[in-house]
């Protein structure tokens, strides 16, 4: 296990956009029946989804986020030195979708840019890049975007993917502190599990592949260029080396569930959330959930479930939070938020025509 701490950084902002309409589950009664949908429902607690508009990409929905914080919070773009956004849905293959956020910003020529291909943990890898560039940098503040239009590479006749995962993107200002902050990261990884959650093709690989969809073991219809898992081994992961993690880190802290206000954890199915719950016997209030309504948001499940929650109270909160997904990768992070820096979810249907 990779551990890491720096000392006098923090979220000093969090904003979320997503798309403008709900899409009901009930609406794939025709594809899938009502029996089920139901029964899909009823294992990951979904009941809704947004879907970005065909227009729209992954960094619209972060630039909007992005835009919210520096506007609430009267921030000075020259004194942004760092943008790094995370998503596996970029804009264009070159160059990375950061310079395109970068330009409709409007950020200095100081301002270091990239993409980080990560999914599900990405956001705490994103985090843990800013915060410790920022502690040994010149610079006030940082920018760590997420953004992922998962449905973009989904089979519409996958019941296991197309209801599960929700579109959107996210923005979380990093600043320096005269606080005495400590925020403690682990990170793990297996890379000899990379085909648990795998597009195929699209990239350089697997070149040639046919498009057409068709029926592959499983019954479902899909092809190499769509999305997809293997259930059962990304289930055992995640109620298996997830919660051995943060149990790990927790030791390692000299903390226990009750040292945190919240469990802000990967919305990735709300069975596994109940499993990882009981394994380290946290009181289910202390993990705010946002599946009922936004699905699995990859990379934008931590500052989503957040800012949906919790946005705006008048409480500095201690969370552990923990992402783990396509990789596979999983880490965990324990730090403080003032949770008024935390801001209500936008819903926008803007693009931006680069």
């Amino acid at each position: 296990m990779l551990e890491s701490s720096i000392y006098n950084v923090e979220i000093d902002g969090i904003a979320v956009a997503v798309p403008v309409q709900p899409i009901e589950l009930t609406s794939f009664y025709d594809i899938f029946g009502e029996e089920g949908v139901s029964s899909f429902t009823e294992m990951t607690g979904i009941k809704t989804i947004y879907r970005a508009r065909k227009e729209q990409a992954a960094s619209d929905f972060a630039i909007v986020a992005a835009k919210k914080i520096i506007a609430e919070k009267n921030i000075n773009i020259k004194d942004i030195g760092l943008l790094i956004f995370v998503t596996q849905k970029p804009d264009f293959r070159v160059p990375s979708t950061a310079f395109a956020i970068h330009k409709a910003l409007g950020l200095s020529d100081e301002c270091a840019c990239f993409d980080l291909n990560l999914a599900c943990s990405g956001f705490l890898f994103g985090l843990h890049c800013a915060m410790s560039s920022l502690s040994c940098s010149g610079f006030k503040y940082a920018l760590v975007l997420t953004g992922d239009t998962s449905v973009r590479t989904l089979s519409p006749f996958d019941k296991t993917m197309i209801m599960l995962f929700g579109d959107g993107g996210t923005a979380s200002l990093i600043s320096k502190t005269q606080n005495p902050t400590r925020t403690s990261f682990s990170f793990k990884t297996d890379g000899n599990r990379f085909k648990s959650i795998i597009t195929p093709a699209g990239a350089y690989r697997n070149t040639g592949l046919p498009l057409e969809r068709t029926a592959w073991d499983d019954g479902i219809t899909r092809s190499d260029y769509d999305t997809h898992m293997k259930g059962m081994e990304v289930f055992n992961f995640s109620i298996s080396d997830v919660p051995k993690l943060i149990k790990s880190h927790m030791e390692l802290l000299n903390t226990t569930p009750e040292s945190y206000d919240y469990f802000a954890l990967h919305q990735a199915n709300l069975y596994m959330l109940k499993q990882i719950a009981r394994k380290l016997k946290i009181p289910t209030e202390k993990i705010p959930i946002s599946l009922e309504k936004y699905g699995n948001n990859s990379s934008n499940s931590i500052p989503l479930v957040i800012s949906d929650n919790l946005a705006g109270i008048d409480k500095t909160a201690r969370f552990m939070m923990c992402g783990f997904g396509a990789g596979l990768s999983w880490a965990s992070c324990d730090i403080t938020i003032n949770m008024k820096n935390v801001f209500s979810i936008i819903h926008t249907d803007e693009h931006y025509n680069n």
